[in-house]
């Protein structure tokens, strides 16, 4: 038995309201991400022992830059995939909802890991962002397989940074 998903011919949000609510939450994100990094680069994470697998500085905000626009991109996406009506829109909620938090625990993993130097607890809410990232992706797939597959690279980097925290966690 297969479930099909009607998707609308047309998003249910107006188009100004649908990018604003897909680009203002994830350049938020990304905005509370570098004023809770850049200070603490040149001087306490630059004091940590870091594994040998760490990768240069300039690489994380080139990444992030390429990821959170995939990520705004998705989120407009799905913000169009609404169901209009039927049983499917209550998946549909639910996959919105896992979006913003997964959003909301990238926006809380810089402020715990650089700001409050609290590398164990910055492990916890990456592994929750991971868990997040992966059925976020799970739940969008019934809607617009294209924003599942966005989200993969993000998967991926979360994987890494999920490794790279528990390294320094274990060094330190």
């Amino acid at each position: 038995m297969s479930t099909v998903t009607h998707v609308p011919e047309r998003p249910a949000l107006g188009p100004v309201l649908r990018i604003a609510a897909a680009v203002l939450p994830v350049a938020a994100t990304a905005i509370v991400g570098s004023v809770a990094t850049q200070g603490e680069i040149p001087g306490w994470y630059a004091g940590l022992n870091k594994p040998a697998f760490n990768p240069p500085n300039w690489l994380f905000p080139v990444a992030w830059t390429i990821l959170y626009a995939m990520i705004a991109y998705a989120a407009w996406r799905l913000l169009g995939a609404m169901p209009r009506t039927g049983p499917s829109r209550q998946g549909w909620w639910l996959a919105i909802l896992a979006f913003a938090v997964q959003l909301a625990l990238n926006a809380a993993w810089s402020p715990v890991f650089f700001t409050a130097h609290a590398i164990g607890p910055a492990l916890v809410v990456v592994v929750a962002l991971l868990v997040m990232v992966l059925w976020t992706i799970r739940l969008s797939w019934r809607f617009d397989r294209l924003v599942a597959w966005l989200l993969v690279p993000y998967a991926a980097w979360v994987s890494f940074a999920t490794l790279l925290n528990a390294a320094i966690l274990r060094l330190n």
